[in-house]
């Protein structure tokens, strides 16, 4: 059996793949550097709490390296789906969070326009918006 990579061919296809190579920048970020990841993203970790570490390379980047990689070498559109689905929920906590926890910032502001076009590209090539 033969595998190739499969390049993406249209316009719907590159923006899915684009959002799911940024969510395997973010997945690499965590895994390689989440002391840094977490303080970016306005984590404090206790210096006590080392498990708090391994929860940033293990259940943060697993997911955003697992769905990632899994868009980008096998381009499906029912995994770009899941792709979409996970951004716009990660959206949809963030927003019920500065609606319920007074996380109302600029910070959680941008953050909700990123995830919300980060869901954007792969739903509309897997829903066939854009060709």
């Amino acid at each position: 059996m033969d595998f190739a990579f499969p390049w993406p061919a249209s316009q719907g296809e590159w923006l899915a793949w684009s959002s799911a190579v940024v969510t395997l920048a973010l997945g690499l970020f965590l895994f390689l550097a989440p002391g840094l990841a977490f303080r970016l993203l306005r984590l404090q970790p206790r210096p006590e709490k080392a498990a708090a570490i391994a929860e940033g390379r293990g259940r943060m980047s697993g997911f955003y390296l697992g769905v990632s990689l899994c868009c980008i070498l096998l381009a499906q559109p029912l995994l770009y789906m899941a792709l979409g689905f996970s951004w716009l929920f990660t959206a949809f906590g963030r927003l019920l969070s500065m609606m319920s926890d007074g996380a109302n910032t600029p910070f959680n502001w941008i953050s909700i326009v990123v995830e919300l076009a980060l869901a954007a590209l792969p739903l509309a090539f897997a829903f066939g918006l854009v060709p």
